[in-house]
């Protein structure tokens, strides 16, 4: 049998970390462990590197940026997901700039957090038509229009229409081969167009490609 994903769940309300456990804990193919503080997190993380990271963002001694970050330099291979009300866009950006590549909702079901893990190691970038239409909603007028024509003609120009097609496919949560399928591209060169992405816009994660996208206006949703 295939290794159980290792989770690590960070978060300070204890009825909502055992909510939160329990549901992932029902998964066979789960091992998860739990912290509450960034202290705790921290020695976790460094003891045993979990395959996939949920955090709080606000902690008892500290900021999940701070862990994200962390986490995201010493494991680029671990998927990290936030637990968030989603209600501060600064978070929000923070967050996915920090390496962050899902978010789970406290207020959501059992079998969708479980489910959202499963499918950030299958490949899909949950967070991207969510957090992506919520940043285009809550940007201010004049963020939304700050760089010149001119200035986005040159940052668009740097990605071929081929990495753009891709690109979209990321932001729409599509796993490699779903992209492969639907563009007619062969399955094995996905991930050089991902690589290819990754170098121009200067970005490490999916999370951080969608983000940087929208901001260079490449793409919209």
């Amino acid at each position: 049998m295939a290794d159980p994903v290792r989770i690590l769940l960070v978060e300070d309300d204890p009825p909502t970390r055992r909510r939160l456990s329990t549901a992932l804990a029902a998964d066979p193919g789960f091992a998860v462990r739990e912290a509450g503080t960034l202290a705790e997190g921290r020695a976790i993380m460094a003891e045993t590197p979990p395959d996939v990271l949920i955090t709080d963002l606000n902690l008892p001694d500290g900021h999940g940026t701070s862990l994200i970050r962390e986490g995201h330099a010493a494991f680029p291979e671990m998927e990290i997901l936030v637990i968030s009300a989603l209600s501060d866009e600064r978070t929000v950006v923070a967050a996915i700039a920090a390496g962050a590549s899902g978010y789970v909702l406290k207020d959501a079901l059992p079998e969708d957090i479980a489910d959202t893990v499963r499918q950030v190691r299958q490949g899909h970038s949950p967070i991207s038509a969510a957090i992506a239409r919520y940043i285009l909603r809550r940007l201010p007028p004049q963020e939304e229009a700050a760089a010149p024509a001119d200035q986005d003609a040159g940052q668009a120009a740097r990605l071929t229409k081929r990495e753009t097609d891709i690109l979209w496919g990321i932001a729409k949560g599509f796993t490699y081969n779903e992209i492969a399928d639907n563009l007619g591209v062969s399955r094995s060169t996905v991930p050089s167009y991902i690589k290819s992405i990754y170098r121009k816009l200067e970005v490490n994660s999916r999370g951080e490609a969608v983000f940087e996208a929208i901001n260079r206006g490449l793409i919209n949703f």
